[in-house]
């Protein structure tokens, strides 16, 4: 199952899992988007807004009565609330719902399941704002530090019992945000922020969501945690970690250049 799957990197890992020899479930918002990725790849799709609890579970419940048990859940619905401080109250509700509660509504009905069968792979997109920040949207950079932390938490938790957890963390990619045709409003996985600002996504190159696809895919055959599409994003996060003072005046200068 691939949540956000009707475009961008979702649409991206539903056809690389398709390609792999998987029954793919695409999920989104945007049934129609979801359909014509379905289309594509022989693949069933479904409404779902994740941040609905009962209905990520009915989703599932049903996927697993008529299709067999999930043995993959990619959680990669996101969204983009562009602001700072003066963010309003829903703007922040929304983003914790899609970027953090929506990972474990899922969790909590799969990751029972796979401890009873054996094992599973639960696949949580996060961004490399969650290991960096996002300068342009501080609702953004902050559940997607959570989201990170939800991942890790799973990954302790769970990785004893043979279920793998994966955090996704790219750059920038190229998806409908990046393009501007979603507005910040469409729920399809927005990891396409540089992790800093979205006017800086160039900086270490702009990839393909497949691009991203294959990353996860070779993370995940060979059982990391952490998918770095960019690769920089590991220096960057132990820069980030060796000395933090520094890393933030500099985060602060770009702040500026970015402003003006």
């Amino acid at each position: 199952m691939v949540t956000g799957g009707a475009s961008g990197i979702g649409a991206a890992l539903a056809r690389r899992l398709a390609a792999d020899g998987a029954r793919v479930v695409v999920a989104d918002i945007d049934v129609a988007g979801a359909e014509a990725v379905a289309s594509d790849i022989s693949g069933h799709a479904h409404l779902l807004d994740v941040a609905d609890a009962a209905a990520t579970r009915t989703l599932i419940d049903e996927v697993e009565r008529s299709l067999g048990p999930v043995e993959i859940y990619c959680s990669n619905a996101g969204l983009l609330v562009p602001g700072g401080i003066d963010t309003a109250a829903a703007g922040w509700q929304r983003s914790w719902d899609v970027h953090v509660m929506a990972h474990f509504h899922a969790a909590r009905v799969l990751l029972p399941r796979w401890v009873e069968r054996g094992g599973g792979i639960f696949v949580v997109t996060a961004s490399a704002a969650g290991l960096l920040t996002q300068l342009d949207s501080v609702s953004y950079a902050v559940t997607k530090h959570a989201a990170v932390a939800a991942a890790e938490w799973l990954a302790i938790g769970y990785g004893d019992h043979s279920i793998q957890v994966a955090a996704l963390c790219p750059q920038a990619v190229r998806t409908p945000l990046l393009e501007g045709s979603a507005g910040g409003a469409a729920e399809t996985e927005p990891a396409d922020d540089v992790g800093v600002h979205r006017s800086a996504a160039a900086t270490d190159g702009v990839l393909e969501p497949d691009a991203v696809a294959d990353a996860t895919a070779e993370a995940l055959r060979e059982g990391r945690f952490l998918v770095l599409p960019h690769p920089g994003v590991a220096t960057y996060a132990k820069r980030r970690a060796d000395d933090p003072d520094r890393w933030l005046a500099g985060m602060r200068r770009l702040a500026r250049r970015m402003s003006g």
